[in-house]
């Protein structure tokens, strides 16, 4: 090390452990790693050694572990480059995010609430993409602001009752209900998206709030929220606002989905959700 420009490793018994210290030792030396997999487990184990990962993947002819290979790419990408160059490596198309009118705030009774718990931490500006329409999603921040009453939870987004949908990493969606641990979400903020996946669901009967907001061209959607100043919805001209401060009239932002989906995937047929 330090003295080729390439080390092609493959391991034939113990693997992550070797690679690490061989990353580690690489490290500030102009010597690269490369690693040959064979087994598609071992793929993220070797792309995110030491969080650096290995330099290159040798891989057999194998079109899902080459897909596999690409996804943790775009992933690792993300954390060095920037999220939303990253996601367009997994996604077919960018989430475009644009501004959201509040039209209305009402009381939505009781409901099944679940905070969806990342295994990454979120940063300020951050959320998912969730509403009670496919096809005009809005983003609710991540709690990852301080206050006086209760400390950050900044793995974590209070996402709204069960029958909500939510972004997916592929650009499909998934009720809240549905989701478990491991499931990949986008992770979405004003200056582009990253995929994270899920640690953990809680689910709660809490009080809610219903939240009417529509877009310039006339479409519009709704999405009921825990009635909690912790909760968030990001805008680009102010800070996160709280759920129970907002007010007709106000902008946040959102996206725009395909409306008809069947089992979370776009359709084209006729469908319509109000």
């Amino acid at each position: 090390i330090g003295l080729a420009e390439w080390l092609v490793v493959d391991c034939a018994d113990w693997r992550m452990i070797p690679l690490e210290n061989l990353v580690a030792a690489a490290d500030g030396t102009a010597t690269k790693i490369a690693a040959s997999i064979s087994n598609p487990d071992q793929l993220q184990g070797a792309a995110f050694a030491l969080q650096r990962g290995v330099d290159a993947l040798l891989l057999p002819d194998d079109a899902e572990m080459w897909g596999v290979a690409q996804e943790l790419a775009a992933q690792r990408l993300a954390d060095t480059t920037g999220a939303s160059e990253a996601s367009a490596m997994v996604l077919d198309q960018q989430i475009e995010l644009y501004p959201l009118e509040i039209l209305g705030i009402e009381p939505g009774g009781m409901g099944d609430r679940v905070c969806v718990d990342l295994v990454q931490m979120l940063e300020v500006g951050e959320g998912l993409l969730v509403g009670s329409s496919a096809s005009l999603l809005i983003l609710v921040h991540g709690e990852t602001l301080t206050s006086q009453f209760v400390p950050p939870r900044p793995f974590r987004v209070n996402a709204g009752p069960v029958h909500s949908y939510v972004m997916m990493a592929d650009g499909s969606t998934k009720y809240l209900s549905e989701l478990v641990a491991g499931d990949e979400v986008l992770v979405v903020s004003p200056s582009g998206s990253r995929v994270v996946s899920v640690g953990r669901l809680k689910i709660e009967p809490r009080p809610l709030l219903l939240v009417r907001y529509g877009d310039d061209i006339g479409r519009s959607g709704q999405v009921f929220l825990q009635q909690a100043e912790t909760v968030r919805l990001v805008s680009n001209i102010e800070n996160p606002l709280s759920v129970t401060h907002l007010e007709a009239g106000m902008k946040v932002l959102g996206a725009a989905g395909e409306a008809g989906r069947h089992i979370g995937n776009a359709i084209s047929s006729d469908v319509e959700e109000k």
